[in-house]
């Protein structure tokens, strides 16, 4: 069965250059297209499409305007939100991100309609190919008389039981390891890796941490330039922590939160008995700049603290072999567990890795967070 999209953007041209992009795909048919908001709107109550592409600068009706009003109509549709690489595109797709579309990908500038194609299609490939993956599966399950769960997942997960990861196999192993779980073993750093998903799952996390947690945090989302600014700044609002996007030469600092900056690597450095952030231009690593990997690597190297490790949402396998270095280093490691991820690829590839020491919903992870933070 084909996934069913339909395009919207106000720009005939690149309508046109986004339908060609998603025929590409076997697994994709554009059932249709809308020039401003209230047409996206329309077509979707009338061709119950599986995913739509959204402008979010539209006449009409913006595409914030079209994302509440498909959330508050009950629609089940899954949302690509198509942004320009501005700030205020980034503003208004964290915005949008938050309210439950899927994912993002930027409009290219400055390139032809063919390297628009190309490069629109590389960006839509592996979220295409996660998306037709879970309508498989859908499929199937409802060809059971299974009920069809929601496109969106649920702005606060069930509340689970945190369970401890398939690594864990002898009773010795367990009982240690929920002694240190137990806060025998206070961190020093904590470090988060997170992709797909990743705005609104941070902003379950970030903001219920206090102002006195003590210890910096490291995040690593995958996201262009000036994204990564609106996303700091986002959760800067709502969170009794400092939130920034790291700069090159900042200082490890309790209680502030660095945000890496899109399109840039960022490491730690431990130098002089101080630990900093060394912002860099390095080659992207598992086609991701900032990379998850990228930072854990550099913890484990250079760091000599306690480290708490958090892999969150996200396609893809990036982290987990930073996560291993930093197991070497007797770091703690909590991923997301399945049923709360908007993508279960990062969290899946570290617990199948054996390095996960607790998989948690992402509602209790920042209380974990503070329990193994306090002195």
């Amino acid at each position: 069965m084909a996934l069913r999209v339909v395009v919207a953007d106000d720009s005939i041209l690149f309508r046109r250059v986004l339908s060609d992009a998603l025929a590409g795909f076997p697994e994709v048919e554009v059932v249709g297209t809308a020039a401003n908001g209230k047409l996206a709107l329309a077509k979707v109550r009338e061709l119950k499409p599986d995913l739509l592409t959204l402008d979010m600068e539209m006449p009409e009706l913006d595409g914030l305007g079209v994302l509440d009003a498909l959330r508050e109509g009950g629609e089940k549709v899954d949302i690509i939100v198509v942004s320009a690489l501005t700030k205020r595109g980034g503003d208004l797709t964290m915005q949008a991100l938050k309210k439950g579309a899927f994912d993002f990908i930027t409009k290219p500038e400055g390139l032809t309609a063919e390297q628009s194609r190309a490069r629109i299609l590389e960006e839509l490939t592996p979220r295409i190919k996660t998306l037709a993956s879970r309508y498989a599966i859908r499929s199937l399950l409802k060809g059971r008389g299974a009920r069809d769960p929601s496109s969106v997942p649920a702005a606060t997960p069930p509340a689970a039981v945190p369970v401890v990861a398939p690594v864990v196999q002898r009773e010795g192993d367990l009982t240690r390891r929920l002694q240190r779980v137990s806060g025998q073993q206070r961190a020093d750093l904590v470090v988060i890796g997170v992709s797909t998903g990743g705005p609104a799952a941070l902003s379950q996390v970030i903001p219920k941490l206090p102002e006195n947690l003590g210890v910096p945090v490291l995040i690593v989302q995958h996201m262009p330039a000036m994204f990564t600014r609106s996303l700091a700044d986002s959760l800067a609002l709502q969170s009794q922590l400092k939130v920034v996007e790291a700069q090159d030469g900042d200082e490890l600092t309790a209680n502030c939160v660095y945000v890496a900056p899109g399109g840039r690597q960022m490491k730690v450095i431990h130098d002089d008995a101080r630990s900093y952030i060394k912002i860099t231009d390095d080659p992207p690593e598992n086609h991701c700049r900032p990379a998850v990997d990228y930072l854990f690597r550099s913890v484990a190297q250079s760091y000599s603290g306690s480290v708490l490790a958090v892999i969150l949402t996200g396609m893809g396998s990036d982290g987990t072999t930073g996560l291993r270095l930093l197991k070497r280093r007797n770091a703690f490691i909590i991923a997301q567990d399945e049923a709360s991820c908007v993508v279960y690829g990062m969290p899946k590839s570290a617990v199948e890795s054996g390095v996960v020491d607790l998989v948690l919903p992402l509602d209790q992870v920042a209380g974990q967070l503070m329990k193994q933070c306090k002195a």
